[in-house]
């Protein structure tokens, strides 16, 4: 235990050491003073961000244990072992610390918002207001709230999929402090902020799955080379991902690879990429050379590194902090407001050539299109090693998709799509009900299901395992049914476009990725239903699913109809914030958009019927051979044909022939 605590406190004062020397060097500590403007004083210059590395160490400390709980640690047919579940109330405890960093830093934060000391701030009630009504305030009274849910719901876990769920809940609460601090307004914010949130993401599974498992080490706890296998091979997932994040983070804030070197912003970036060069250095010595000694029984094998990497992961968190309070260098940007909603101006006249060449890089998007292409193309070529058969019609189909998803979130469509509501539409009705097919018949679970090994030890829970606990899941099972999945299909269509939801998801980047995940998931799930190839918790005969498309399918028309009908405009005040001055009205683009939507359900009605009538036939044919098998199996056993009717009419010819004989 004296170990542990001293490995705690030598990663505590490497991050603070790194926090202090970047804000000096960085130029924050001491920010050049106007007499007679407000200041907020010392105290808060400091606290704020030594308020926010307790933040940020706390929350990574909790994501870590509950990682180490939930995946590296085995556990009995979903059961946490006990080292498991002390890990979890380990998170319980860090989540409270966690939730009291979060309400000092919210303090602080007030006090450097209004320029004032923070007895001053104590004394007066404006901190209501700014927990409630300001987007900062706002994101760090979020995060009081959910690491104390956190804290609580995590003393009475004992399940895998309970860790796994507070896991999900804590790289959440991670997110909203993030979200509104530079990325929100980097001129590329889009950019900026999915870059941002992937990077926190990445970055915190990584440093918190090493620190535990470092402490298992020091506390000379059991499976520590099961431990450290699983977490390596999560530790290359997360390198790729920081570095991929990060990139794309310096890429939106920086105007030119010339501001590394001549900016303190920019200084300190590179201090964190060559922080992260030597951890990702660190990490292959560690597959290479370590764990097979760890594997042969010896946990000092292990530490020898470890201990260095924890150190150098906190310095790492540290200058984050340093340069979330660094000022990125100055771009020079239009005055415009279509250029601070967009992350551009407004683009040209609509034309085909536009659409075909005004690309727009979606980090969100082009991620999810790489890691769908790269998890499938890699299981069918473990499948093709193994010497199994994969149709080769489902991987067509499934990269069909993909392809439709790039150019749909990639290309002119995506930078047409915020401007004009008859593009969003088209768009729309792509990523709902003609990409989901693709994918559907593409059949991935079935796929994931033949590559993913079964977990080595029995009663343990691999990727294969958590795959089938989430199919069977009552989750699962509640949205999979053909009513739920119809419901949620036609509902939210329409509650999203006449309510207040569609203006605000369109004027906030990760409201619109949050809209198009929707309509892929919605769509995804209603196809899962109809022409899913997939196991699935229900299963409609074929005439059910013809019935369900048939009544399902209008309702589109019906929306496209009151969208063409309607007098007033969907989302006016975002729209007019735009300034277009090109192409028709708003009113009347709105109205194709309604034509679009009542027309377009044609298209993937026919795909999805002539899919139904090949695996109507399909599975007749299906039918037809088991029949014959289990006739030919009844002949060999009877010496008859294997047809009842047949067997019964030859004995009756029989019979009568030798009543015939016996009358002669």
């Amino acid at each position: 235990m004296n170990r542990t605590v001293r490995l705690t406190a030598a990663a505590l004062c490497a991050a603070v050491g790194a926090l202090v020397v970047a804000m000096v060097l960085g130029g924050a500590a001491t920010p050049r003073i106007i007499p007679g403007l407000p200041d907020e004083g010392t105290l808060t210059r400091w606290m704020l961000p030594l308020s926010k590395l307790g933040m940020d160490v706390s929350g990574v400390l909790t994501v870590g244990l509950l990682t180490a709980a939930a995946a590296f640690l085995p556990n009995d047919k979903g059961l946490l072992g006990k080292q498991a579940q002390s890990y979890v109330k380990g998170a319980s405890w860090s989540a409270l610390a966690w939730a009291v960093a979060a309400a000092v830093a919210l303090v602080f934060s007030l006090s450097e918002t209004l320029g004032a000391p923070v007895g001053q701030i104590l004394a007066g009630n404006e901190l209501t207001s700014y927990a409630s009504q300001v987007p900062q305030g706002i994101a760090l009274t979020l995060v009081v709230l959910f690491a104390v849910a956190i804290a609580l719901f995590a003393r009475g876990a004992i399940t895998a999929g309970a860790a796994g769920g507070l896991l999900v809940f804590a790289l959440v609460t991670l997110l909203p402090p993030a979200l509104t601090g530079h990325s929100s307004s980097s001129p590329n914010h889009g950019l900026a902020t999915t870059s941002v949130a992937m990077h926190l993401l990445f970055l915190a599974l990584w440093v918190g799955g090493l620190g535990v498992v470092c402490v298992h080490a020091l506390r000379g706890r059991p499976l520590l080379d099961v431990a450290a296998a699983r977490f390596s091979r999560m530790a290359l997932w997360c390198f790729a991902g920081v570095g991929v994040s990060g990139l794309a983070a310096a890429a939106s804030r920086l105007a030119s690879v010339g501001e590394l070197f001549t900016s303190n912003y920019g200084l300190l970036l590179l201090a964190k990429i060559v922080a992260f060069c030597v951890l990702g250095f660190v990490g292959w010595r560690h597959r290479g050379r370590t764990l097979p000694k760890v594997s042969e029984g010896e946990p000092h094998a292990f530490l020898r590194l470890a201990l260095g990497e924890v150190l150098l992961m906190g310095a790492t968190i540290g200058l984050a902090v340093a340069l979330s309070r660094t000022a990125p260098p100055p771009v020079d940007t239009p005055v415009d407001r279509a250029f601070e909603l967009l992350g551009y101006l407004v683009p040209p006249p609509l034309t085909v050539a536009n659409l075909l060449t005004l690309w727009w890089f979606d980090l969100f998007f082009a991620v999810l299109a790489v890691i769908m292409a790269g998890l499938y193309g890699a299981g069918v070529v473990r499948l093709a090693r193994r010497g199994d058969r994969w149709p080769m019609g489902r991987t067509i189909s499934w990269y069909i998709g993909v392809v439709i998803l790039v150019f749909s979130t990639q290309s002119g469509v995506a930078r047409y799509s915020p401007v004009l509501f008859s593009v969003h539409m088209t768009e729309h009705m792509v990523l709902s009900m003609l990409v989901p097919i693709f994918l559907v018949l593409g059949a991935p679970v079935t796929l994931a299901l033949r590559a993913l090994k079964p977990a080595v030890r029995r009663g343990d829970r691999g990727p294969r395992e958590w795959l089938m606990v989430i199919l069977h899941s009552r989750i699962m099972k509640f949205f999979s049914h053909p009513a739920i999945a119809t419901a949620i299909f036609v509902a939210s269509t329409f509650v999203l476009y006449f309510t207040p939801l569609f203006a605000a998801a369109m004027e906030e980047h990760l409201g619109h990725i949050a809209m198009t995940v929707h309509f892929l998931l919605s769509g995804s799930l209603f196809f899962w239903v109809i022409i899913g190839v997939d196991p699935a918790p229900y299963k409609l005969p074929y005439y059910g699913r013809l019935l369900l498309l048939m009544v399902t399918m209008p309702f589109h028309a019906f929306f496209g109809i009151a969208l063409m009908s309607m007098g007033s405009v969907l989302a006016s005040s975002y729209y007019d914030q735009l300034g277009r001055t090109w192409g028709s009205s708003s009113l009347v683009d709105q109205q194709m958009g309604g034509g679009i939507a009542w027309a377009f359900g044609e298209i993937p009605t026919l795909i999805v019927l002539l899919a139904l009538g090949f695996q109507w036939w399909r599975d007749d044919e299906r039918v037809a051979r088991r029949a014959d098998r289990r006739a030919d199996a009844a002949a060999a056993k009877s010496g008859g044909t294997g047809d009842a009717e047949l067997d019964a009419y030859n004995d009756y010819l029989a019979k009568l022939n030798r009543r015939d004989r016996a009358a002669e």
